[in-house]
Parts: structure tokens; C-alpha cells; sequence
């Protein structure tokens, strides 16, 4: 993962509902409106890094916690639309705004989580069993073969990030996810969420199980 030895930067913003992008997760941009146009071509020319913010619909802004993006592919589509692929950097907070047309331009200071003070080993284990426990009981209930990608990481830092990227339809616990800096209360809250949907499914699992004995 790429690193930066500037601890304060100006940085492009790029607000998105309902997306939480993590550090060394990749994230699939179609770029069409006009401002967002420029603010691309713009970063393509620089270091083709820009910041993702999660737009929180409720609050009606940005939050302050969102993660750089780098774009490693961009492919020119026609009327100036583009389509990128970019790559989850460090993470950093909002300290304040100083642009605000074509786009938003923010001064960001990086955020990185706190040293460790235990061993995070045992409970990064945990989580990739809980990992298996769904996959396997999703592949039972749907009856489809499911495995987890060779890719997984398994340093327990970046294992806790790719968890959250890859939790679907609960972008405010992502955001909450990313706000942390503390990685064993990640990997612990991320535990209580597969420990609840293993449990739902495993329920899911008996039920369907009792049907098909009893159409037997």
C-alpha cells in the first residue's frame, strides 16, 4: 500500500452515497457529470489521487472520514465521459474546505490506526472462521459452490478492512468501520457481525433442512 510522508495535503473530494471505499480495496467509478469531468482530469495530470467521501443523506453533507483513491486504469468513453478503476490508499479526515466549485477541494491530514497493544492473530482467526461458517452455510442455503477468494489477506490490519468493504447494504456500519483506529475493535465488531449472520443463516439452514424431511 502506497504511502505519503506529507501528513497535511490539499486533496480533490468525490462525495458518493451509499460507498465506503477501504485502504487496498479497488472501487469501479463511471464519471459523467461535468464537475467530477474536470476534477478527474484534473488528478490524471497530478498524482491521480482524489479523496471518496460517503455522502450522508440524512445529514445532507460529506462525512470527514473517507480514504484517498489512486487510479490505476482509466478508459475515455465518448462525450468526455470516462470510466476508472481505482485502489483504496490511506484514510484521512477533513479538516477543513477550501474550495468549493467546480468541486470540492479539502486540506486532509492522513489517519492511520494505533499500534497494537495485543496480539491481533487470534482474533483475525476468528473472523476468517466466521468467514467460512457463512460462505458454507450460504452455499447450503442457495445450493451454489461458494469459496473465499486465494486473495484474502491475512495480516489482521488489512484483513478488517477487506471484512468491511465487502459487508453489502449497511454503508453507515461501513463508515463506522473506517472511522475506527483502533484494528482489534474492528475485527471485534466485525466478529459480532458475522457471529449474527451465521446464527441467521444457520436458523435458515435448519428450517429449510426440516421442510425438505418433511415433503419426503
Amino acid at each position: 500500500m502506497a504511502s505519503s510522508s506529507i501528513a497535511v495535503r490539499e486533496l480533490p473530494l468525490f462525495p458518493l452515497p451509499e460507498v465506503v471505499l477501504f485502504p487496498g480495496r479497488p472501487l469501479p467509478l463511471h464519471i459523467f457529470e461535468f464537475r467530477y469531468r474536470i476534477l478527474m482530469n484534473t488528478v490524471l495530470e497530478g498524482d491521480r489521487r482524489f479523496g471518496v467521501q460517503m455522502w450522508d443523506q440524512v445529514q445532507g453533507k460529506p462525512t470527514d472520514v473517507g480514504c484517498c483513491a489512486e487510479i490505476i486504469q482509466c478508459q475515455r468513453l465518448p462525450d468526455d465521459r470516462m470510466k476508472i478503476l481505482t485502489i483504496g490508499q490511506q484514510r484521512f479526515r477533513v479538516l477543513d474546505y477550501i474550495r468549493e466549485k467546480p468541486y470540492r477541494v479539502g486540506l486532509v491530514e492522513w489517519i492511520e490506526d494505533d499500534p497494537p497493544t495485543a496480539d491481533l492473530f487470534p482474533i483475525a482467526r476468528t473472523v476468517e472462521q466466521l468467514l467460512k461458517d457463512v460462505v458454507r452455510l450460504s452455499g447450503k442455503l442457495t445450493g451454489q459452490e461458494i469459496e473465499l477468494p486465494e486473495t484474502m489477506p491475512e495480516l489482521p490490519t488489512e484483513l478488517s478492512y477487506w471484512v468491511a468493504s465487502n459487508l453489502y447494504g449497511v454503508a453507515e456500519e461501513q463508515q463506522t468501520l473506517l472511522e475506527m483506529r483502533d484494528t482489534a475493535a474492528r475485527l471485534n465488531r466485525e466478529v459480532e457481525i458475522l457471529t449474527s449472520t451465521r446464527n441467521h443463516l444457520a436458523a435458515r439452514t435448519v428450517l429449510k433442512d426440516t421442510l425438505e424431511d418433511s415433503l419426503q
